[in-house]
């Protein structure tokens, strides 16, 4: 016989047959901890917001696997109970994973989920060449008779995203919306629109194909496709071409993710030339995909492939592709070269993965170069300004500087440094200048900055890392998720106009304007507005 047990000696509120206590402060200490560095990673230190958001991922899942083994080990739960726990959460996190999956990060580095069943539009129609796809839509008969500037390239006329002469826009998108002209599915990439009278150029990738698509403006019907079979993706990269088509009189050319460079006929899209630029120069395919568009000086095709031995930026013949000359020892990186006056002599300014450099587009020669922080991505395009100035800016924390090149009595260049601010951090968005001042997407909020002297004016409201383009005496802004908002560009402080939701999704490739007809795509689909113009 049992001996009986001193309801005295029972702990108050504890069943007879109750284990010990559970065990809380391990798991209270877990989650003080976790809110701690929190706190520390978000709000203390000099830290990227994209770098903020990875350490606070990591934290997070730290967390929730620590607090797993204090139910399994240190709780004192019931067997039973920490089985149901640890059988929940591990089923919970499995089911999740196959529901979903990462489709991309923003710019932000945030994954960005879809539904694994889900599956981009049928592009089969869409990419034939022939009568006006079904997916398209006119609200009005649009006549696009002639326009008063084309978009012949990356970032515009002048590859600065800038159109000083553009059409006078409305400022009230309300009153007037922009009318649609076409939207339809495109296949996946980041590069943008180049535009030549009725023709509108652009890349797509299509299972194992890289292909480069001429749409008709007016209608969206595709004109003529050419293929390459090549393929670029990544979880975090996305899929397909990076680069944006260049067209110059009959030619265009374009660049692939992979490294090859087409030169085809403007009207049938037939292959005049073609060269793997990184086998020929013995370079390697980057990281995030080869992304620099080519750019062309009378006759020659310039890009960065970031080979070796001298030949880290080279140029081709524009009608034959044969090879020209190279020069510099850099690897590439995202950014992609541009031309000006620098001294009173052209040159060829390319952001590489370890400086920017200034070529002499003769010969290829090194003529000077400023040391950058190498330790992330360089995409924004170096800003060109007068008095032999330079604005370079990158992301991950690095900031801007504005520094001057000068030519000395003997005739040799030399950069150095005017101010330097961490108050615009162009990660992607290729910052514009107007009347003395610059404005940018500062880790994806936007920035004035006093181009005299590098003080912030202002800084205010997240557009995420999207596009610009200046045109006349307002920023026209392609946001990263898809909308495009105008704004009058003002140190006095942020002035948004009006905006409209062009788009769905995050969309990172660069907008385009020809006249009045605005161009627009992302990773799944493309669309033609005809925007209003003021009267």
């Amino acid at each position: 016989m049992s001996e009986p047990i001193d309801p005295a000696a029972i702990p108050s509120g504890r069943r007879p047959d109750a284990g010990p206590p559970i065990r809380w402060w391990p798991a209270a200490l877990i989650l003080a901890l976790a809110a701690l560095a929190i706190v520390y990673v978000r709000f203390l230190g000099e830290r990227s917001h994209q770098e903020r958001n990875i350490l606070s991922m990591i934290i997070g899942v730290g967390t929730t696997w620590l607090l797993l083994l204090w139910v399994l080990f240190l709780s004192r739960l019931r067997w039973r109970v920490r089985g149901l726990v640890f059988g929940g959460v591990v089923g919970l996190i499995a089911l999740l994973a196959a529901m979903f999956e990462v489709h991309g990060v923003t710019g932000d580095i945030r994954p960005v989920f879809r539904f694994r069943w889900q599956r981009p539009p049928e592009l089969a129609g869409v990419l034939a060449p022939g009568p006006a796809s079904a997916t398209s839509r006119t609200s009005l008969p649009v006549s696009i008779a002639a326009l008063t500037n084309s978009y012949p390239q990356f970032l515009g006329p002048h590859r600065d995203a800038t159109i000083p002469e553009g059409p006078r826009l409305a400022r009230d998108w309300i009153a007037h919306p922009p009318q649609t002209i076409w939207r339809q599915p495109i296949g996946p990439a980041w590069s943008g629109y180049a535009v030549a009278g009725q023709r509108a150029i652009t890349q797509e990738q299509r299972a194992n194909e890289e292909l480069v698509v001429c749409y008709e403006l007016a209608t969206g019907r595709v004109l003529w496709t050419h293929g390459d079979p090549a393929r670029y993706a990544t979880t975090i990269a996305g899929e397909g071409p990076r680069a944006t088509p260049t067209i110059v009189m009959d030619r265009v050319l374009t660049l692939g993710a992979t490294g090859l460079l087409n030169c085809l006929d403007l009207a049938t899209g037939q292959v005049i030339w073609r060269k793997d630029v990184v086998t020929e120069n013995q370079g390697r395919p980057r990281e995030w995909g080869m992304a620099g568009s080519p750019l062309v000086m009378g006759d020659l095709v310039i890009l960065n492939p970031g080979g070796k031995n001298g030949r880290s930026l080279v140029a081709y013949r524009l009608d034959t592709g044969g090879y020209v000359w190279g020069g510099g020892e850099d690897e590439a990186s995202y950014s992609s070269p541009c031309a000006g006056r620098i001294g009173g002599l052209s040159q060829v300014v390319i952001f590489n993965q370890h400086a920017v450099f200034g070529h002499d587009p003769a010969t290829g020669q090194v003529l000077w170069q400023y040391p950058w922080p190498s330790g992330h991505p360089h995409v924004a395009q170096p800003l060109l300004l007068p008095g032999d100035r330079i604005l370079v800016s990158s992301g991950y924390g690095t900031g801007s500087e504005l520094v001057w090149v000068a030519r000395d009595e003997t005739g040799n260049f030399h950069a150095q440094r005017l101010w330097k601010t961490t108050r615009l951090k162009a990660k992607f968005n290729n910052p514009v200048a107007r009347d003395g001042f610059v404005y940018g997407l500062d880790d994806g909020v936007l920035v004035c900055i006093d181009l005299a002297t590098g003080a912030q004016k202002w800084k205010e409201g997240r557009y995420g890392h999207g596009q610009f383009i200046l045109v006349g005496d307002v920023l026209l802004l392609g946001a990263e998720n898809g909308e495009v908002v105008l704004l009058d560009p003002s140190p006095a402080g942020r002035r948004e106009l009006t905006k409209f939701a062009a788009l769905k999704g995050k969309t990172w490739n660069p907008p385009a304007l020809a006249g009045d007809i605005l161009l627009v795509r992302n990773d799944r689909e493309a669309a033609c507005y005809r925007l209003p113009v003021a009267r």
